[in-house]
């Protein structure tokens, strides 16, 4: 049996309500807002046990910000406190937010404490992960 660890923003809602909420949050922390996110009321009402989320309209603003949003290439930093690489999730009450390289627990870190990292160095960082996962069963 395949086992792996799971980020809290990769499990499954558990509500319609809770997926709607963590679609909004995830779309704000890149800069976009769909006035009209909610979950679609018919949808629940009947007997299909899968309720939709209905995303309502924008403006063309907001649908390029989403599409750059979703096209964005990951963003890779190091910490340097720590030294240790993560992806760039945003940032939140003037902190950035880093990702472990392959998931896990988001960490925040001052922006004056943020270098891009290299991207040799994000490479060994995944290989490192992967060895890891593959010796203690994960993957």
């Amino acid at each position: 049996m395949e086992t792996r660890e799971t980020a809290a923003g990769e499990r499954p809602a558990r509500t319609a309500e809770e997926a709607v909420e963590r679609l909004r949050a995830a779309l704000r922390g890149v800069g976009v807002v769909l006035p009209s996110l909610r979950v679609d009321p018919l949808s629940v009402s009947g007997e299909d046990p899968y309720a939709l989320v209905d995303l309502g309209r924008c403006n063309l603003g907001v649908a390029s910000r989403l599409a750059a949003a979703l096209s964005r290439a990951p963003e890779y930093a190091v910490d340097t406190r720590s030294g240790r690489i993560g992806e760039v999730m945003g940032q939140v009450g003037g902190r950035v937010q880093l990702r472990p390289v392959g998931g896990g627990r988001e960490w925040d870190c001052p922006p004056g404490a943020v270098e891009p990292a290299p991207p040799d160095e994000v490479l060994r960082e995944r290989v490192r992960r992967l060895n890891r996962e593959s010796v203690s069963g994960v993957t």
